[in-house]
């Protein structure tokens, strides 16, 4: 297991700390599977710097996408975009 560290927009982290968002989407560039713990990292786009609020998470399921790999035609995917949906 290990520990990953990730920036985060701060509209972003809001939502994690109160517990409304409860995934995260990311750029497949780094390595992450069950049980690693994501360190997320307030970071603020306008200032460019850390805010030094930090938010711990288990990482509980991993799922990697390519688009050429998903049931629907790339030209739609490009058209409409995707949207991740969080079930409780």
């Amino acid at each position: 297991m290990r520990v990953v560290h990730k920036k985060v927009w701060p509209v972003y982290f809001e939502s994690l700390l109160s517990g409304k968002k409860t995934f995260e989407l990311r750029l497949n560039d780094f390595e992450i599977e069950e049980g690693d713990t994501l360190v997320l990292e307030e970071w603020d786009p306008q200032t460019k710097t850390y805010t030094g609020r930090t938010l711990e998470k288990v990482v509980t399921y991993v799922g990697k996408f390519r688009i050429d790999d998903l049931f629907w035609p790339k030209e739609e995917i490009e058209e409409k975009g995707l949207q991740i949906i969080s079930l409780q």
